[in-house]
């Protein structure tokens, strides 16, 4: 008869039971060690024959094996049954060895099936002894074919497992390694034994555990794989390069569904994650560079150029980065500083990716600081080579910060790595560009340093042509200013307020000019011009023009005359041309005589009245030559004032000219001011940051006599 099926038992598990899979450590569930599969994918049975080879037992897997249930086999002789009659007499006598001898036989043997065929099958015999003395022979079966099948699975599983250059690994339901290939150790760096009871948390260390056992845990909770996950860390026996693997995970069942583990495959990326992150870098580096091109030079301002260059480099090159240049440059004095010898350095410019202490480690932008030959700034500039510190201890950071309190507050900012290129342009070290890296984990490099060298020398042309361009307008400024006359201490009459407001871009200076000339009988002349360009040009041809005008005034001509000697004189100048309004007030009459050379018509404000434009023949800009100026002559009672003034006072590049003298009158109408004060008052409502021109501005106000 066939054995019952076994029946579940339940109450407190034996020691050392298995715990459900899923349970926490420590947690334990009633119930047996499941069973592997394995035996089920054999397809093993069992057969029991008695002294005399009748089968007295037979499993339920022996149907499988041999065709027949076991209401056909039990009671019958297994060799009639199963046995080929060629074969009989050997059967006979190997079962007799079994029963009388116990030697155990295993072999494979051709088997009739119930089908009529012959089937291969695989035994194990072995004899058995009861209570009572008797014997029988115990037959354990598989079908051979299906055995070598998986005995060639088993093999070439082992063979690729050992030999495969992927990591491979086999972990149970609580993520403890239970097996891991030769590839694995290298790989890990630890021999298969130290993996062995142990999760990846015990043996990785250095990578993201919480995120691989987060990923093999939805593995075996949803069953689906997990395929080129990359994980990316620094190994203990490589500290210094990150290093990158291909993880994919997959869920492990036995023949009944059952949940027996996960596996992992590992494949070592590092050289195509390196190649991939360096392309990465050029192309980041490639974007900063035309970033920094775009960037960087904008304007003609050496503290904007420094500033720019700062700000471009965090945080893509550096956390903190800073711009000094030797004052020796700026003052453009002859650089003398010795190789032994200390470096004044003027701080323009300091950028932060971040809030940090490390910002106030550095010098204030625009203070100066000197700096000895110990300090690594200085090396640089005295070398003109960059200066690398990949990883800085607090010998270097003393040789970094101006002071010791400094380098403390570098050292607390977290800085690890510090890099310092010169400045140089046209052959001539301008100053220094010092970078700091604190939250950036990586050291600088080489690359880096080329880099860095790269976006200085850039900056560098530009600064060098900033300093340039305001040694020269300075220069200009400077020359046209000492032109510009000094007021009477008193005009007869009259009361007078001016001012001269150079271009607040980096344009040149321009050619705006005015005079107060005293006349004879009390009367004042009053004079605004504008020569056309810029520059020391402009200055000196303006100059000349006024020292002209000062001459001609002094013959007491009438002011169409003066302007037709001045119109003479421009046309002697080289490329030059220029538009004056030249006016005479008498205040024994209260009356101004004026002409115009093609500038813009004055302002007439009469006391209690709007401001208005005077009405002028605009006439042709002195230079043109062969041109008639007409005088015009018009009342200035005491209280009315004059408004004289430059184009830069109230053209722009976006509005009509009509538009902006309409504003000027606006702005007039609105102040009720000293005269002094109304200059300035102008200036602030009309002009803008980054005018592109100078002005002149001269405004009169007559009184009575006494």
């Amino acid at each position: 008869m066939e054995p019952d099926a076994p029946r579940a038992r339940q109450g407190t598990p034996a020691a050392g039971a298995a715990r459900p899979y899923g349970a926490p450590d420590g947690e334990r569930g009633a119930g047996v060690v499941p069973p592997g599969g394995l035996l089920d994918l054999l397809g093993v049975c069992a057969v029991v024959l008695d002294g005399s080879g009748r089968i007295v037992f037979w499993s339920p897997q022996a149907d499988r094996v041999f065709g027949y249930t076991a209401e056909e086999a039990l009671g019958r002789y297994a060799s009639r049954l199963l046995v080929h009659e060629e074969h009989r007499e050997l059967v006979t006598r190997l079962f007799g060895d079994v029963l009388t001898d116990g030697e155990a036989w295993a072999g494979a043997f051709p088997v009739r099936h119930k089908d009529g065929g012959t089937r291969l099958v695989e035994f194990r015999n072995m004899r058995l002894r009861d209570t009572r003395g008797e014997v029988y022979a115990l037959g354990i079966a598989a079908d051979q074919p299906r055995l070598q099948s998986i005995e060639r699975d088993l093999a070439l599983s082992d063979s690729m497992v050992a030999q495969t250059p992927v990591g491979l690994a086999v972990l149970d339901a609580e993520l403890r390694y239970l097996l891991v290939n030769p590839a694995l150790e290298a790989i890990n760096g630890r021999p298969a034994a130290e993996h062995l009871g142990r999760r990846p948390r015990d043996i990785l260390p250095f990578l993201d555990t919480v995120s691989i056992e987060s990923a093999m845990r939805q593995v075996l909770r949803t069953g689906t794989p997990v395929v080129d996950q990359y994980a990316v860390g620094r190994p203990p026996d490589d500290p210094d390069r990150d290093h990158a693997w291909s993880v994919s995970y997959f869920r492990l069942a036995g023949p009944g569904g059952r949940v027996v583990g996960v596996a992992a495959s590992v494949i070592d990326v590092s050289e195509r994650h390196r190649a991939a992150t360096e392309v990465d870098r050029a192309r980041r580096r490639l974007a900063l560079v035309a970033d920094a091109s775009a960037r960087v030079g904008t304007s003609l301002q050496v503290e904007q150029t420094a500033q720019e260059l700062a700000e471009v480099s965090v945080p893509e090159l550096a956390d903190v980065a800073a711009v000094d240049i030797l004052d020796d440059i700026l003052s453009f004095r002859r650089a003398t500083a010795y190789r032994d010898g200390p470096q004044l350095f003027r701080a323009l410019a300091v950028a932060a990716a971040y809030a940090t202490e490390a910002t106030g480690a550095t010098d204030e932008v625009g203070e100066l600081a000197a700096y000895g030959a110990d300090r690594l700034v200085t090396r640089c500039v005295q070398t003109r080579l960059p200066v690398l510190v990949p990883r800085t201890g607090p010998d270097d950071l003393r040789h970094i910060a101006r002071d010791a309190e400094a380098a403390a507050a570098l050292a607390r900012a977290g800085v690890h790595s510090y890099l310092v290129v010169p400045l140089i342009a046209r052959n001539e070290v301008l100053g220094a560009f010092g970078l700091l890296r604190a939250r950036n984990p990586l050291p600088f490099t080489e690359d880096d340093a080329l880099l860095a060298m790269d976006l200085a020398g850039r900056a560098a042309v530009a600064v060098d042509n900033a300093r340039w361009h305001q040694s020269v307008r300075n220069a200009a400024e400077t020359l046209q200013r000492s032109l510009l006359p000094g007021h009477p201490t008193e005009l007869a009459g009259l009361e007078v307020a001016s001012h001269y407001q150079p271009a607040q871009s980096s344009s040149e200076v321009g050619g705006d000019w005015y005079d107060v000339i005293p006349l004879s009988g009390d009367r004042t002349a009053l004079v605004v011009g504008d020569v056309m360009g810029s520059g020391i040009d402009a200055a000196a041809t303006m100059g000349q023009l006024r020292t002209a005008t000062s001459a001609y005034a002094d013959l007491e001509l009438p002011p169409d005359q003066i302007l037709r000697h001045l119109d003479r004189i421009t046309a002697g100048l080289e490329q030059s041309i220029a538009t004056c309004l030249y006016a005479v007030y008498d205040p024994h009459r209260h009356r101004v005589r004026i002409a115009n050379a093609g500038h813009l018509p004055p302002v007439l404000i009469r006391a209690g009245s709007s401001p208005e434009l005077v009405g002028l023949p605009t006439g042709a800009p002195l230079g043109v030559g062969g041109v008639t100026f007409v005088t015009t002559s018009f009342e200035l009672a005491p209280g009315d004032r004059l408004v004289l003034y430059t184009d830069g006072l109230v053209e722009t590049r976006h509005h009509a000219i009509d538009e902006r003298l309409d504003a000027l009158l606006r702005v007039l109408d609105e102040s009720d001011r000293p005269l002094h004060d109304t200059c300035g008052w102008l200036l602030e409502a009309l002009r803008h940051p980054g005018d592109h021109d100078d002005v002149a501005l001269l405004i009169a106000e007559a009184h009575a006599l006494p």
